[in-house]
């Protein structure tokens, strides 16, 4: 058991947890998952963030996008809340994912170093689209309590992923060369949409590109769907991949394959 701390006002008097910079910090949550099956290896508890800079097509969490709504949690609350399932995710462990949680940062680092101190393997689900080659401190220390990154890139083309999310892919890219240079286990996950995303020349540039990471443990191919679809009709959001439909099978063993899947 850890030792009972009260820091700020911000834990109760029967915390399990230790904190040593006496700073409480909170952060703007959409949901929990209890047991997620694919963000990442095992059974995990699954923390969706708010707040996201993109815009992309087929987003199918668009009720994430605005940062300050949802309800607010410290990371003791969170990690409080993820332990309570440890025994069920002991394979597995927790996934914070968005909207983009690189948009709140501080949160998820402190949220990795309390399930880190208790055990739980810890994976960041991201864009990287925040990242800032200049200024990379808060990344280095978020880094430190992360096992695994779940690094989505949308598209490899530059002006494609523009047109595709609203924002320029370097710093998406930047944040795959940091990960691999610094020895940081990361997954390639790439939403496969007819059209937009599965065309042979961009699948062998996404190729070329992951051929040059040194730390990639999985390549994932994520089928586009409409799901989502509802959400933005309740939002009054004009859904722009209206009439979509998923990549046909033969489409997704091409991926696949040029992938080296």
């Amino acid at each position: 058991m850890f030792e009972n701390v009260v820091r700020l006002g911000c834990l109760s008097l029967n915390s399990p947890f230790i904190f040593s910079q006496g700073v409480c910090v909170t952060g703007y949550i959409h949901s929990f998952e209890t047991l997620g099956t694919v963000d990442g290896p095992g059974i995990r508890f699954v923390v969706f963030m708010q707040g996201c800079p993109m815009r992309c097509k087929y987003c199918h969490n668009p009720d994430t996008w605005k940062l300050s709504v949802g309800k607010e949690y410290t990371a003791e609350e969170v990690a409080a809340t993820a332990l309570k399932y440890k025994s069920y995710i002991n394979n597995g462990g927790v996934t914070v994912t968005g909207g983009e949680p690189l948009m709140q940062t501080d949160f998820v680092t402190e949220l990795f170093s309390l399930l880190k101190a208790a055990g739980v393997h810890t994976a960041l689900d991201t864009s990287g689209i925040t990242f800032d080659i200049n200024n990379v401190n808060k990344f280095e220390s978020l880094l430190k309590y992360t096992d695994l990154v779940l690094l989505d890139i949308k598209h490899i083309d530059d002006q494609k992923h523009i047109a595709l999310t609203g924002l320029s892919n370097k710093s998406v890219l930047n944040f795959a060369r940091y990960l691999s240079d610094n020895g940081k286990d990361m997954w390639i996950r790439h939403v496969l949409v007819d059209g937009i995303t599965d065309d042979d020349e961009s699948l062998y540039k996404l190729k070329d590109f992951i051929s040059g990471l040194k730390t990639v443990k999985k390549v994932e191919v994520l089928p586009y769907h409409s799901m989502g679809e509802v959400k933005y009709e309740k939002l009054g959001i004009p859904y722009q991949l209206k009439g979509a439909k998923p990549p046909e099978a033969d489409r997704i063993a091409n991926a696949k394959r040029i992938l080296g899947i």
